[in-house]
């Protein structure tokens, strides 16, 4: 990585609603985040291409922290589905970090949506988050603010889950995904820290240098305080957290993973001592945390020989994602492995209650076999071991069956869902998900106006004779035809409406 060289000059800091004027502490940290890796060794690229499928949304708050935010939501997604907030690294792009990280393979496999912030470099020389700066980094305030923002922006959008809403970063990304769990703990369910620190190891430059090369060894309920007093009074619900760090890391010393370690799980209440140990691909070691039900609160992903960047595992395969690129290495898919731990795949985020994952391959050969106005027919080839199989619409749990196939009901006619199916053990461990795959209901797209009967009339979805008014298609009688009477009419079919005033 090289080491740490002079800053370029910089162009004056932001100024934005409700933040400070350039000058100052904030010209110094600006021009300082220049050198530091999260901000340091990263060797800026040239500007990013949109990537396919990211949707730029504006409008979304008062935004005092001067990001932009971009979205990717599947097709087909339902209301109800998760939220997962992904924040790149410096001198890197919301595209950028959309087409490396392998988030949206899963984004379409469980049915979720997801964010991107982006910061610039009018924010920092580097367009690094400002993990480091208490103006930006906690509750109500700059960068943590906006991202909030986004996250209520988004859960209106999509319809999302506010109860299963996630972060995850990278670098100085990660360094804000620490800051927002503790700042947050109401908004996010769970985080992942990548290549990051401790939330609030920083408040200053100097102190930035020290965090990212020799943290401080302060003991688990130190590091614990300074996630409770960042987070609103009385807080007692906590997110889960995964850390992933790179044994090989010169940016942001492996010590980080400890202090991480010791933070949350003084604050999730686990002790430091390992509930389990594995060993998974990519020389990847994982160390769990889990809490007093048995449920995994905090996870440990130590790479083996990994420098400073993402994990990564290009490919088609289940348990593969992403593209590697300057600081996305190849080793372990880190989103697949988070995203599981989240339970985004279907599962209680470590199987089967015993916090054990299963080990049950993914099905084969998903096929919608059949299709209704209501229903959706799946069926897909048994896999050795399965005592059961969880069927997923849109990321959500539907249905479990012995055998390998099911009818989903209660559908809406003309509307695409998606499937995904998993295998269950006897022990009740939920294996791997298979891929997705489509199904469109038959029939018309249901839509209902209501309005009085002389609109209904004059929009062609009711006919008037001898005074009296009637459902066009259906003839449902509707009464006088005037302005006070008014109904909700559905239409079923092309010219077809019935009444519908009791619901639609």
């Amino acid at each position: 990585m090289g080491q740490l060289s002079p800053p370029a000059p910089t162009a004056p800091a932001r100024t934005a609603p409700g933040r400070r004027a350039s000058g100052g502490l904030r010209r110094r940290l600006t021009t300082a985040a220049g050198a530091l890796a999260l901000t340091a060794g990263l060797v800026a690229t040239g500007p990013q291409a949109s990537a396919a499928g990211l949707t730029q949304v504006t409008g979304f708050g008062s935004n005092p922290g001067n990001l932009t935010m971009h979205t990717y939501a599947p097709d087909g997604l339902g209301p109800g589905a998760p939220l997962v907030v992904a924040l790149h690294g410096c001198t890197q792009s919301a595209s950028d970090y959309y087409s490396h990280s392998g988030w949206p393979k899963f984004a379409d496999r469980y049915g979720f949506a997801l964010v991107f912030p982006q910061t610039s470099s009018a924010n920092n020389a580097n367009s690094c988050f400002n993990w480091f700066d208490t103006a930006d980094s906690t509750r109500g305030r700059g960068e943590a603010l906006s991202v909030k923002q986004m996250v209520d922006t988004a859960v209106a959008r999509y319809g999302s889950d506010t109860r299963r809403v996630f972060v995850t970063g990278l670098s100085a990304g990660a360094g804000m995904t620490a800051d927002l769990l503790a700042a947050y703990p109401d908004v996010f369910a769970g985080g992942s820290i990548d290549s990051g620190l401790p939330a609030y190891c920083a408040t200053s430059v100097s102190a930035a240098y020290t965090c990212m090369y020799s943290p401080p060894d302060k003991s688990p309920a130190q590091w614990g305080d300074l996630v409770r007093s960042a987070a609103p009074a009385g807080t007692t619900a906590w997110p889960r957290v995964a850390i992933w760090q790179g044994t090989s890391d010169t940016t942001v010393a492996p010590a980080n993973a400890t202090e991480l370690r010791d933070q949350w799980t003084d604050v999730l209440g686990t002790g430091q001592t390992p509930s389990r140990t594995a060993s998974l691909g990519g020389g990847t070691t994982l160390s769990e945390y889990a809490d007093a039900t048995g449920r995994p609160a905090v996870r440990v992903y130590s790479v083996s020989g990994m420098a400073h960047g993402l994990a990564v595992d290009p490919g088609t395969g289940p348990e593969q994602c992403g593209a590697t690129g300057p600081y996305y290495l190849d080793t372990i898919c880190s989103s697949y492995h988070t995203a599981r731990f989240w339970g985004l795949d279907g599962g209680d985020g470590g199987g089967g209650g015993g916090g054990t994952p299963g080990t049950l391959p993914a099905p084969a050969g998903l096929t919608v076999t059949g299709t209704t106005d209501t229903t959706a027919a799946l069926s897909w080839s048994p896999v050795s071991g399965a005592a059961s199989y969880q069927v997923h619409r849109g990321g959500t749990k539907v249905g479990t069956t012995a055998s390998a196939s099911y009818t989903d009901t209660g559908l809406t006619g003309a509307t695409t869902y998606s499937y995904t199916v998993a295998a269950v053990d006897a022990s009740g461990a939920v294996g791997a998900v298979s891929a997705p795959v489509t199904a469109t209901t038959t029939g018309y797209p249901a839509t209902c106006h209501t309005a009085d009967n002389y609109q209904h009339t004059a929009a062609g979805r009711a006919y008037q004779s001898g005074g009296q008014t009637y459902a066009k298609g259906s003839g449902q009688a509707m009464g006088l035809y005037n302005t006070f009477v008014t109904h909700t009419l559905r239409q079923t079919a092309p010219g077809y409406y019935v009444l519908a005033d009791d619901g639609c």
